[in-house]
């Protein structure tokens, strides 16, 4: 392994650190579930429609983990997580109707009893938390490679004073 590789690899590394550690953890927070009582009060409570298709969303990841007659909490909460976490932010977004209609078509797919998830499925006061993507696996050496290695080793120096 050369030293542009090896300098390279430590500051790919250090960058995916310190932005992981600066960035916040995702989280769908309890507004989502719709059990959240509102602190004001709207005339016109009109959602924007939800810009993702739930409609056509494969649910076997919740319905074939999620199932009766006793819905095991651990289940159905790491079965909704993950279907739910690649659409935080539009489940978050209170202002459309995302939530309303990703729950109305799981418990369509599997005829869940009302509000078991929002009242078995919390991480924190906040919401469930969702992971946080792995980083990509680093790519082989070629010259592509060696020359991203000396675009970071350019870069680097500035997003660390930003970031500070």
């Amino acid at each position: 392994m050369g030293l542009c590789q090896i300098k390279c690899s430590l500051i790919v590394v250090i960058c995916v650190s310190l932005f992981t550690a600066l960035s916040a953890s995702t989280f769908i927070s309890d507004g989502a579930f719709g059990s959240s009582v509102l602190s004001e009060r709207r005339l016109l409570q009109v959602k924007k429609p939800c810009p993702i298709s739930f409609e056509f969303q494969n649910y076997n990841v919740i319905t074939s983990r999620c199932r009766g007659p006793d819905y095991p909490a651990n289940m159905c909460c790491s079965a909704l997580k993950e279907f739910a976490c690649p659409f935080a932010d539009e489940l978050n977004d209170l202002s459309n109707d995302c939530a309303s209609s990703m729950f109305s078509y799981i418990n369509l797919a599997g005829k869940y009893p009302p509000g078991l998830f929002s009242s078995e499925c919390r991480d924190s006061k906040v919401g469930l938390e969702c992971p946080t993507p792995a980083p990509a696996p680093a790519a082989h050496t070629n010259s592509a490679t060696r020359k991203i290695c000396q675009l970071l080793l350019l870069i680097a120096p500035s997003l660390l004073l930003i970031s500070l």
